[in-house]
């Protein structure tokens, strides 16, 4: 079979054979646009480019890739560094890739595959299009994702966000509360919009609807200033779902400049139950996913996989569990009631023993 060559994507592009090498070299001044119609002939023509000619040939590089979002934030981290921990635990490398916007993942893909990477696990929000596009691309390399629908057809390891959405909109309902606000996650994002969709699914159930839904973008910043949009009503809402854990943050915060105690005028659930989230005041009632898990289960898949691109596309689904904290108390009941209750009681004796002087 033919070797394909910088000459056949430049034909296939309709550029020049030195454009070619300038997009697979990053080079400046190359248009947008000339830029994607070489990735796309690169792809089509299944092309890699030869930059391994230091490595061995048909040699084991043993180094998997990474394409993921922002590190700053908990989740991407999180799993990060679990994989490049059980990596080095099997005698493995990781590369990572940063993108800050799912199309970037074309050209991710194709710069760790120019570097022989072993398998490929993508941390992104990717809709089923999109992934199974980067699949097929990464062919014969295994590749598995995490941020993707139960529909897309590719190899996936997800979070049960309808599960995780559940637990915390059920805890509210047996507290006794009823006007529940929702702050979302980025309409972008696929497990967003799957912890909406489990909010609005159990409440639907419940008989009830949000009495409010808004979206921030991950930040403790946007949940800060979406929980002031939530407060600003005539009617404070009874509690706030908030779809991960630094938002809730944000929103905590929000509540505390407006006077208003969290959980004695408002309940808050978050959802991730970072590293962070028991030290919070109060405490934070939350929804647990084990990222460290995810990463650990993520390589292990990789480097089990010999010829994964003839299996049929199989998506697991890891289980989540409710962290009950400080953050959220029955409807009706104040905070600190147990010690006024106590206080009361000793109150009540103390008045009976008067009487009977």
């Amino acid at each position: 079979m033919k070797a394909i060559t910088l000459y056949d994507v430049a034909r296939l592009a309709g550029v020049s054979y030195q454009t070619v090498s300038r997009v697979i070299n990053d080079a400046a001044h190359v248009s947008a646009r000339t830029r994607e119609k070489v990735l796309q002939a690169m792809a089509e023509l299944h092309y890699v480019p030869n930059r391994g000619a230091q490595q061995l040939a048909g040699k084991r590089t043993r180094t998997l890739g990474l394409i993921t979002t922002d590190l700053a934030l908990h989740a991407p981290s999180q799993i990060a560094s679990a994989v490049k921990t059980r990596a080095g635990e099997r005698g493995a490398s990781v590369l990572i890739s940063m993108v800050e916007d799912p199309q970037q993942c074309l050209a991710a893909v194709q710069e760790l595959l120019a570097q022989r990477v072993e398998g490929l696990l993508v941390n992104v929000p990717l809709e089923d299009a999109l992934a199974e596009s980067l699949q097929a691309q990464a062919v014969p390399v295994p590749v598995l994702f995490l941020d993707v629908t139960p529909n897309a057809r590719v190899h996936s390891l997800v979070f049960d966000a309808e599960q995780g959405a559940n637990l915390g909109a059920e805890h509210l309902l047996a507290l006794g509360h009823q006007r529940i606000a929702l702050l979302g996650g980025p309409q972008s994002s696929v497990s967003a919009r799957a912890r909406l969709a489990g909010w609005l699914s159990a409440l639907g159930q419940a008989g009830l609807e949000p009495c409010s839904v808004v979206q921030g973008d991950w930040s403790a910043a946007s949940g800060y200033e979406k929980g002031h949009q939530l407060l600003a009503g005539a009617i404070l809402p009874q509690a706030i779902l908030v779809a991960n854990d630094q938002m809730a943050l944000g929103v905590m915060r929000a509540c505390a400049e407006k006077g208003i105690a969290v959980p004695g005028q408002i309940s808050v659930v978050g959802f991730d139950d970072t590293t962070d989230s028991a030290w919070f005041t109060p405490p934070l009632t939350t929804v647990r996913q084990a990222f460290r898990e995810a990463g650990l289960r993520s390589v292990e898949w990789l480097l089990a996989q010999q010829d994964s691109a003839k299996e049929a596309p199989s998506q697991t689904r890891l289980p989540v569990t409710l962290i009950e904290r400080h953050s959220t108390a029955r409807e009706g009941i104040p905070q600190g009631s147990d010690d006024l209750a106590r206080q009361l009681k000793s109150l009540a004796l103390l008045a009976e023993q008067l009487a009977r002087r």
